[in-house]
Order: C-alpha cells, then structure tokens, then sequence
C-alpha cells in the first residue's frame, strides 16, 4: 500500500501526469470494478470497516499505476527481484522442511499461498527468459532466472500445495503461445523432455512428499465418495457444494460474507452439506466464493479482471521485440496462474494473493508501455 500512497503528489501535480490511454483506462477499470463490488458487499451487509483493507490495496495498485505509467520499473529489476524471491522461498522451504521439520512448508503463512506464489515466482523467473536472451549478459541473467525457475518449483514441492501443480501445464501452454515463434523443434523438444525427467524424479524421490500428497488425495477422493468428507479434497467438495446451493438461492446479489457462513452452518444443520464445512470462512474456490457472496456481478467482475487481463497480455505476446514479448508472456502467466489457483483456494481472501496479483499486473503492464513509448 506504501507504493500507492507515495504516488499520490502525482495526482496534485499536474504537469506530471502521464499519458493515460485506452488500455491503461481497461487495466484500471479492471482492477476498480472488482474493488467497488467488493467494497459494495462490505457496505450493503454492514461488515466491519477493517474489513475494507483487502480491497482498498487494489486502490494503492491503481494509485501506483499512475506513477509507474510515468516512471515505468526496468526489467532488470523487476526480474532479478523475482528470481531472488523465488530463491529466498527456496531456501525457507528447505529450512523448514529439513531443519526444522514441518511436513509442509509455509513460509511463517499459509502452505498453500506460500507454495503457489513461491511457484509463480519461478514460472515468472521462466517466462522473462525471453528478455535475459537479448541481454548483453545473456549467460549471468539467464542463469539467474533458470535458478529462479527451479527454485520456484522445489518451494512448490516443499510445501505439497498440490492445487498449483495441476495448472502447470495450461502455464506452459500460455509460455507457449506466447514463445512459439521462437522455439525451434530442437530446443522445444529438449525442454519436454527435461520437464518429464524433472517431474517424474521429483514424483519418485521419497524427500520432497509429491509422491505421499499425490497418493493422499487419491485416497480422499475415495473416502469421500464412500460417505467420508473429513479429509482436505472432501472438505473442498462440500463447500463448493453448499457454495453451489447457495448461489441457486440467490445468484443476483449474493450472500455476504456474514450471510454465506451462517447460511453453510444452516445447510450443515440441515444435512445437505457435510458439517466439516462450518470451520472454513470460504469455498475454497475463487469463482464459486465470489459467486456465492457477491452475486452475478462479483462474478463478472473476477472474470474481467482475471480473463480480461489474460487477453490484453495474450494479443500483444507478437513482434520481434524480445523485452514486449517477455513483459506480455509474464502477464499471460500471472493470469493463467492465478486462474488455476483460484480453482481449489479462494486466492484473493488473502492479503498476499491481493497484493501478489494486484501490484504485478500494473508492474508488467507499465513496463510494457514505456516499452512501447521508447519504439515510438
């Protein structure tokens, strides 16, 4: 929230404005349609105030969004700051997982937020690789980011959050989309054939706990459909089913966060969900949690921002600029991503999911538009 607020001499000192277009109005707008239906769910159910910090961060990403369009982040920064976060996760991972002995690792947060964003760090890492190639020190930068990457990927593993490891192949997909002129059959098959070799050793090695997790949410799956929902996937199925119920109930205007957990204890009462679900705050799914307590139009708002974005990323990952190719390809990741994560977490319930997403998006953006200022 620092980062927004020091922009706000900006808005007071005219002849710094930057020079805001059409997109850059999309982005915003984006971002404030989702905070203002939030921030409207708050209001109209009468929630406390504290509760309005989430969604005032989007407003300091807003905030900051002005100033970066004017003084857009170098790419130099921006990627050496993600590899190094992907290798500090890394290394807290190890620490706890082997010196410590946690089963899994949390970053002194939550395993799942710490694994999936200590994840999109490294895909973040793997995605600016197009940018360190066209470095003069292609070879440090490179090695950098490929040690981000894979730093990225052991904190992942170390921390058993198994839903962001289902998304990865829709990432790779988006990295491809984004790179395919550039991958020559050679180098693109090296690479398939690294990721199964580095997979399936990552599967098999008892130490890093991919192959118990795996194993484990099998056995869930059984126990839940024999009648046993006390288990992390059951307990994820029961909440999207009474989610489901819920918006059934009323898809318009939704519940309120208030409204949904007393309304999931009622159907707990009743026997129509398992009573395994009155401890969570939410669905554990970004799209039905939303759906569930801001309606229709929470719903519209998340896919804007999530989907909307992915576009504008997409349908500019062209040209023979290696830095705008990089910049558009990070975007297509950080949405794909947290797409995928929003699946089995209700990602932006908290802080770190709202800061991550937020303050990337107006970073890759920016970056991308003093990119385009110094081509024209």
């Amino acid at each position: 929230e620092k980062s927004g607020l020091a922009s706000l001499p900006l808005l007071v000192w005219k002849p710094a404005w930057p020079s805001i277009g059409r997109d850059d109005l999309v982005v915003m707008g984006a971002l404030a349609l989702f905070m203002f239906v939030w921030i409207a769910e708050i209001v109209l159910t009468g929630q406390r105030s504290r509760e309005l910090d989430k969604p005032s961060r989007f407003l300091a990403a807003i905030l900051a969004f002005v100033w970066l369009l004017k003084f857009p982040p170098k790419a130099a920064f921006v990627w050496s700051g993600t590899a190094l976060g992907a290798l500090g996760a890394a290394g807290l991972a190890v620490w706890e997982r082997f010196f410590v002995g946690v089963e899994r690792a949390s970053g002194y947060t939550h395993p799942i937020q710490f694994g999936n964003i200590a994840l999109l760090l490294g895909l973040l890492s793997l995605s600016g690789l197009g940018w360190a190639l066209g470095c003069q020190r292609r070879v440090l930068w490179g090695g950098l980011l490929v040690a981000g990457f894979l730093a990225g990927f052991v904190a992942s593993v170390l921390s058993g959050s198994r839903g962001g490891w289902i998304g990865l192949p829709f990432v790779l997909l988006a990295l491809y989309r984004c790179y395919k002129p550039w991958l020559k059959p050679a180098y693109l098959g090296a690479a398939v054939v690294a990721g199964l070799v580095l997979v399936l050793a990552v599967y098999f090695i008892p130490q890093t706990g991919v192959q118990v997790r795996v194993v484990a949410a099998v056995e869930d799956i059984q126990k839940h459909m024999a009648g046993d929902s006390g288990t992390s996937v059951g307990a994820r199925f029961e909440m999207w089913k009474g989610a489901i119920l819920m918006v059934r109930e009323r898809p318009l205007t939704g519940w309120g966060s208030e409204g949904y957990r007393a309304r999931m204890g009622q159907l707990a009462e009743d026997g129509r969900v398992d009573p395994v679900v009155i401890q969570f705050d939410h669905a554990h799914n970004e799209f039905l949690d939303v759906f569930a307590k801001r309606g229709v139009f929470g719903l519209l708002a998340l896919l804007a921002l999530y989907f909307g974005m992915l576009r504008m990323f997409l349908t500019r990952a062209n040209g023979d600029d290696p830095v705008k190719r990089a910049i558009a390809a990070s975007g297509a990741v950080l949405c794909v991503a947290y797409i995928d994560f929003s699946l089995t977490q209700s990602f932006l319930s908290h802080n770190s999911g709202v800061m991550f997403f937020a303050f990337y998006l107006v970073a890759f953006w920016s970056m991308f538009r003093g990119c385009l200022k110094v081509s024209g």
